[in-house]
């Protein structure tokens, strides 16, 4: 039996470490060829070789989609690399907390770039072709899928400026479904809640001790894999079948 997504192609943000690199793992073990896209080509090379060992294909795509030029180049890449393009996952993000008192405007503006301006980047040049393939097969549907958050859903202090670029995530996705659904290109929002990535890493001292040490004393992390197997769930669904939200949270953490 092949596999489900046997002859698709997918694109994947963020593919260097964490939520992004699961998935291309096992976008790939289902049979899409997969455009590996980030800004580290250290990572994305060991990936892609890790791919290919398995029996896969992969390409690698050094680039950072905060740049509209160059997000628009990744798409045209992997398109005229693979001939097509079925699946796009928007997983690329950056999570700063604190304080919107006192705040580092430059924060602010890095978290809005990655997790706003570079998704729309992504998906407004990925749309024509996601548009093409859910019309000449072989499956006849594309997705997309945008990694949201729980922080989409519920507002929280210390979170203000990544709670407001996931809140966004979530009103684009929505829109976006109802615009493009009946062409059969089903748009996605997965709300992860506390997962073992690097996500947090970028923050500073204070964020570690006041907020994140504490949680993760309290509260068991999912891993990456858990989430990649919800968006694998959601893009090999048959044709008829659409999973608007999906939210996935690790059991203790309310």
């Amino acid at each position: 039996m092949a596999a489900k997504l046997t002859g698709t192609v997918a694109l994947v943000t963020g593919a260097s470490s964490g939520i992004g690199e699961a998935t291309a793992l096992q976008l790939a073990e289902n049979g899409a060829s997969v455009a590996l896209v980030a800004r580290r080509k250290d990572r994305l090379d060991d990936l892609a070789a890790k791919i290919e060992k398995a029996g896969g294909t992969a390409l690698v795509v050094e680039v950072d989609i905060t740049d509209r030029t160059q997000a628009e180049a990744a798409v045209e890449q992997a398109v005229e690399h693979f001939g097509r393009l079925d699946t796009l996952v928007n997983n690329a993000g950056l999570m700063l907390l604190g304080p919107v008192v006192g705040a580092d405007a430059e924060e602010w503006e890095r978290m809005i770039a990655i997790n706003v301006q570079g998704l729309l980047h992504t998906t407004r040049a990925a749309l024509p072709h996601l548009l093409k393939a859910a019309e000449d097969g072989p499956r006849q549907v594309a997705d997309i899928v945008n990694i949201s958050s729980v922080a989409g859903r519920v507002a929280t202090k210390g979170f203000g400026v990544y709670n407001l670029t996931k809140f966004g995530v979530n009103g684009f996705t929505e829109s976006l479904r109802q615009e493009v659904t009946q062409r059969h290109v089903r748009v996605s929002v997965v709300e992860p809640g506390a997962v073992d990535t690097e996500l947090g890493s970028h923050n500073n001292e204070t964020v570690h001790k006041e907020i994140l040490e504490p949680f993760n004393e309290q509260h068991e992390r999912l891993d990456p894999a858990d989430i990649a197997d919800g968006i694998t769930y959601i893009v090999t669904r048959p044709r008829h079948a659409s999973i608007a939200e999906l939210w996935i949270m690790p059991t203790d953490q309310a």
